[in-house]
């Protein structure tokens, strides 16, 4: 394809024609996706394709292109598809992909430096201010999901209680640092306290409620017996949208209690958070704008490509003074390439950053917040519906509240836990559907989050009868 040492193609137009085939093959592919199996296991002798040595010749754009439509393209997730429903995972839309490939065409390091990709990010910063009603001095910063936001996050409230010094030495044993959440919290959350080296047996949960929301008068009595043994609270997590059931932690109570502890409060938003999109459902998040950081993903109820994980955080100032280093190579200046007053490698640990912010401003710039709340309160409004369904019948039952888009269900019965197990792996087999499995109660349960905004009632009617047609099946 390419002669000499340079790496563009010799025949541009060639080029151009393979791409635009290339396009137009995964617009059909995205078109047609209702013609096609949820999910489609990669056969043996396709697995072994992935298993070749390390090429030093290399083929032709065509001839990979062809391995990517006969090997990759029909065994991918199944999360564009409408009946895709076991986990939180966006459809994405063709207006990220095209977002998508145009980012990849201009490869900016959004790293720093003074280039207009820093000034499409601080964009959708502001746009994230106000949504969540934030002040001008918070900060915004593009990371890879959920989890790597609630990790920044936790290190952000260590350094906001230690300062400067934890930099340096870390955090002393003696101040034996506590951190508090739900028992429904997110198991990153634990992991991230790992990471910063505090660890995660001084990670304590609250037990929740019937609904699946935290309670608040245990997290205050843990604070308080803490304290009297001589610990040092300094974080208090909440959950909008937990991942089992898409409960909503009391927000509003939970930052009363920070500030009357005077601790950090930072929210997991991973998918919830975006419910402020909606008119509708943004009142169940009140108390969200009181937090000190959100985190929260844009390819989950954003629909955008993956990946588009975001942290929001109050204080700007201490999150820079969190992260940000002086090395000779990253001099600034006052004009030229190296000017510019926020480079985000200063918010983060990233210095090679892709330019994810452009996929998320497509996005929002395209639909608005209007369709995009519309489609959010979409799927919850089929959530519910899937619960009435299943209530209907008479081999199902809900076995948890409904309170955003997900419904835990299972089969009525003695023991339905294995096969609740067996009725999900035969669905994803027989490519009808994908919802999941969780334990509930120490009970294998159904799962299902409705997120893809390409799925309709007729959808959940289609899932209904194919739970049917299995639970027959199994009990024949």
């Amino acid at each position: 394809m390419t002669a000499g040492s340079e790496l563009d193609p010799d025949d541009w137009e060639e080029f151009r024609a393979l791409a635009h085939e290339a396009l137009d093959g995964m617009i059909d592919h995205i078109r047609t996706v209702r013609e096609r199996p949820v999910w489609t296991p990669a056969p043996a002798e396709i697995r072994a394709r992935f298993a070749a040595d390390l090429p030093q010749k290399g083929a032709s754009l065509a001839e990979a292109l062809e391995i990517f439509d006969e090997a990759i393209k029909p065994y991918s997730t199944g999360n564009l598809h409408p009946a895709f429903m076991g986990w939180v995972h966006g459809a994405g839309t063709p207006v990220g992909m095209v977002a998508e490939m145009l980012s990849a065409g201009l490869n900016a390091n959004c790293g720093g430096r003074d280039h207009i990709g820093v000034e499409v990010e601080r964009q959708i910063t502001h746009w994230m201010r106000q949504a969540f009603g934030f002040p001008e001095t918070s900060a915004g910063l593009f990371v890879t999901g959920t989890s790597m936001a609630n990790f920044l996050a936790v290190l952000i409230a260590r350094f906001a209680l230690l300062g400067d010094e934890v930099r340096r030495s870390g955090a002393p044993a003696s101040l034996k640092l506590r951190a508090y959440t739900s028992e429904a919290a997110h198991g990153c959350i634990a992991q991230a306290m790992e990471m910063a080296g505090i660890g995660s047996d001084n990670l304590r949960r609250a037990p929740c409620g019937p609904d699946g929301a935290v309670q608040v008068e245990a997290l205050r009595a843990m604070i308080a017996e803490d304290r009297a043994r001589g610990a040092t609270p300094f974080l208090l997590v909440g959950t909008a949208g937990t991942v089992n059931l898409g409960a909503l932690d009391p927000l509003i109570e939970m930052a009363d209690l920070a500030a009357q502890e005077k601790i950090w409060f930072h929210v997991d938003g991973a998918f919830g958070a975006l419910a402020a999109f909606s008119p509708r459902l943004a009142p169940l998040l009140k108390g969200l704008e009181r937090a000190d950081s959100i985190a929260f993903d844009f390819h989950k109820w954003g629909q955008v490509p993956y990946s588009a994980g975001f942290l929001l955080t109050r204080d700007g100032a201490m999150q820079k003074k969190t992260f940000v280093s002086s090395n000779a190579y990253l001099t600034r200046a006052a004009r030229g390439l190296a000017a510019g007053d926020f480079w985000p490698c200063d918010y983060g640990p990233d210095l090679s950053r892709g330019f994810q912010a452009l996929k998320v401003w497509f996005t929002i710039k395209v639909f608005g917040t209007e369709a995009l709340g519309r489609s959010i309160e979409d799927t919850c409004d089929l959530a519910f519906y899937l619960a009435q369904r299943l209530s209907e019948g008479e081999k199902f039952e809900v076995k948890a509240p409904v309170t955003l888009n997900i419904v835990c269900f299972g089969l009525r019965g003695e023991n339905p836990g294995p096969r609740n197990r067996s009725l999900v792996e035969n669905l994803h087999l027989s490519g009808a559907a994908a919802p999941s499995l969780t334990m509930l109660n120490g009970e294998p349960v159904i799962r299902c989050a409705v997120v893809n905004h390409r799925t309709r009632r007729e959808d959940i009617d289609d899932f209904v009868a194919a739970l049917e047609k299995e639970a027959a099946a199994r009990a024949g």
